[in-house]
């Protein structure tokens, strides 16, 4: 086995940075970072630091500091690791990490101490440098340099910078034309929607194990699962520069009445929501809801004398997988996923069991689509769940914003509009309501007026807190994934938020048997001030968490429907996903692209808004345009397919072929077996 020799290529490194201020591994940059060093998981998996070969901290003409993280190998091979998709490989198939690389190539590791950095630290932006080097057959060494960059707007996926020979990138007379290149670096839509897929997953495998634990070894009440987990993400989340996140080593595991981990980690909770500025009533409320569980049930009494209590234990698995993930700045419904995955711990009666499942995320997308949302909507939402409508509106809205709006100052102060006045949500449920709470937190705090109430019996339409307390709330778009134990399979809902319109748009995802006689009390009414534009029959977007087929209902608001509109009917049952069932499996076995689903959802709104011409991937015999009855009983798509029994010349080329197929087979199998027919 060749000898390493790391040393040299660590010394001829340095000397590559004798211009530019470096850190050894006993040199620390600065607190905040040598803290996030030491607060992620160690590269070899133990409870050790992570201690990067050679640190830098360099900073930027607009006054930006860049972490770099250097780490140095010394044998043929010891370079890098990347999986089939030229990643970085750095995790094994379910998301844990693969200390095994990270310890063993240079770029690997370097990226791991990167992304320590990003997660644990306010530092969003880090490069991380792999270097390696072994002696050749000709005498000399080869060297090998692999520079990364990782970013929280590129979702923290480490992006190969380009080829570089030495490091003199890094120096100062050529660090400007080197920050102008990384700035550049972006991701594409597949690669988003690729990472995007791969935090869901990690999200799920994580709650998976933390809930596990939770229920085997520290005995936590199903009820009570939720609360304590949304619990703690506030609590670690802290404020930048105002609030300091709560650490494990904060809880002390003390038996005193004031000090106890439970009323320290209220206590952090109470700070946090202080400084969100949330009017008394909805701050009140999310703290009576939370109080009982963090303070109460003996969480934070030690079983034993010098053990920890429960609440830390179960504070310092939160911590390191679940709290780095809620910290980024992706937009992405987290907490829907969240909330998803403690559901199956929960048990329901039967009657609600398909109450309590939320809309995926690429459907809540759809949606708003199919609505046109814009900077200028006003969106709202009577059984809000844990906000995944009103996060994806949010998305498109600031989004049309930064397209049209070219001043920093006006686009700032659009975006504000958005999140304070533009979006309300209605839940009923208490853990799920504070599950959108902090969804909209997360997102920017846009959860001024998510409400705890029940929509049908307790709001009237208005905005209740504010500057426009007690003003109608100008809704524009309506957005609903309603209960369906609910009277007309949840229409209720539906009727109740359109009578309150003036005009735009509405999509409902409902059961779709609601459409074709089910809930006709509410159907036809609907249909005397609102057009049906399209009826959408969608997958089972829903298996193994709820036993219906659902459909998309499109109405243009305020709008009688006429017998003569035109409707366009769609099949969307082969939406590009196939979905499996295995409760110990993740979203990439159980969901996965198989037929460009990405497309097919894009296309599906252009043909629900534009007709026929947009088909692609869809068929001709996906589609339909039919009239209905004002009766409020034929809006799904079965309803309007028409079957042709006549034979056509490929029907009867069809059969020739199945029976010549047959023959053969029949045949070849005879002459194996000797047989006569």
């Amino acid at each position: 086995m060749a000898k390493s020799i790391e040393e040299k290529i660590e010394d001829w490194t340095k000397a590559q940075l004798k211009d530019v201020k470096y850190y050894t591994k006993t040199e620390a940059i600065n607190t905040e970072i040598e803290t996030a060093l030491k607060t992620a998981p160690s590269k070899s998996g133990g409870t050790g630091a992570n201690i990067p070969d050679i640190k830098l901290l360099i900073e930027t003409k607009d006054l930006r500091y860049i972490p770099v993280m250097i780490e140095v190998k010394g044998k043929k091979g010891a370079f890098i690791k990347l999986d089939k998709e030229n990643n970085i490989d750095n995790y094994n198939k379910n998301n844990t990490l693969n200390h095994n690389n990270i310890e063993k190539y240079a770029v690997n590791g370097a990226v791991h101490y990167a992304k320590a950095i990003v997660d644990y630290s306010n530092y969003k932006n880090v490069l991380a440098i792999g270097i390696n080097g072994y002696d050749n057959d000709a005498g000399g060494i080869t060297k090998e340099i692999g520079v990364y960059y990782i970013s929280e707007k590129n979702m923290n996926i480490a992006k190969k910078v380009d080829e570089y020979t030495d490091l003199s990138f890094l120096l100062p007379k050529y660090r400007d034309k080197f920050i102008e290149k990384i700035d550049k670096i972006v991701l594409t839509d597949k690669e988003l929607e690729q990472e995007a897929l791969k935090i869901e997953d990690k999200i799920e495998n994580s709650l998976n194990s933390l809930n596990q634990i939770m229920h085997d070894e520290y005995k936590i009440d199903e009820k009570d699962r939720v609360i304590l987990i949304i619990s703690m993400i506030m609590a670690g989340l802290g404020i930048d520069n105002e609030i300091s996140p709560l650490r494990s080593e904060d809880l002390k595991s003390e038996k005193s009445g004031n000090n106890n981990d439970g009323e320290i980690i209220y206590r952090k909770i109470k700070d946090f929501l202080e400084y969100k500025n949330l009017v008394d009533e909805k701050k009140n409320t999310i703290l009576d809801i939370l109080r009982p569980v963090i303070t109460g049930n003996n969480l934070s009494t030690p079983e034993k004398t010098g053990d920890a209590s429960r609440l830390k234990k179960i504070y310092i698995e939160v911590e390191s997988s679940i709290l780095p993930l809620f910290k980024s700045n992706h937009h992405l419904d987290y907490t829907g996923k969240l909330f998803n995955v403690l559901n199956r711990w929960v048990k329901v009666p039967d009657k609600a069991e398909n109450d309590v499942v939320l809309t995926p995320r690429y459907v809540t997308e759809m949606m708003v689509s199919l609505c046109q949302v814009n900077m200028d909507s006003y969106v709202w939402d009577y059984a809000a769940g844990s906000g995944g409508f009103l996060i994806s509106a949010m998305k498109h809205m600031i989004k049309d914003a930064e397209e049209r709006i070219k001043s920093p100052d006006e686009l700032n102060k659009k975006i504000l509009h958005i999140k304070c006045n533009q979006l309300l949500g209605i839940e009923i449920l208490k853990d799920i309501y504070l599950l959108a709470v902090l969804n909209m937190i997360l997102m920017g705090d846009g959860s001024s007026h998510i409400l705890h109430k029940d929509s049908l019996k307790e709001y009237d339409g208005k905005y209740e807190q504010g500057k426009n307390k007690d003003k109608d709330f100008p809704a524009d778009v309506f957005l609903l994934n309603p209960p369906y134990s609910k009277p007309g399979k949840g229409f209720i809902f539906v009727e109740k938020a359109l009578s309150k319109m003036k005009t735009g748009k509405a999509a409902v995802l409902i059961q779709e048997n609601a459409g074709s006689g089910n809930a006709v009390e509410y159907t036809k009414k609907i249909l005397k001030n609102n057009t049906l534009l399209a009826s959408i029959h969608m997958a089972d977007i829903f298996k193994g968490k709820a036993s219906v087929q659902t459909a998309v209902y499109l109405f243009d608001v305020g709008k009688p429907h006429k017998e003569e509109n035109i409707v366009r009917f769609i099949d969307f049952s082969n939406d590009g996903y196939t979905r499996q069932n295995r409760k110990k499996s993740g979203l990439d076995v159980n969901l996965k692209n198989t037929s460009n689903a990405d497309e097919r959802y894009k296309e599906v709104v252009q043909v629900a808004l534009h007709g026929k011409s947009k088909l692609h991937y869809l068929k001709e015999s996906d589609y339909i345009e039919d009239t209905i009855t004002l009766n409020g009983d034929d809006w799904t798509f079965s309803q309007h397919r028409k079957i042709d029994t006549n034979p056509t010349i490929e029907d009867f080329k069809q059969t020739v072929k199945d029976y010549l197929s047959w023959k053969v087979s029949t045949i070849i199998q005879q002459e194996e077996t000797g047989g006569k027919q």
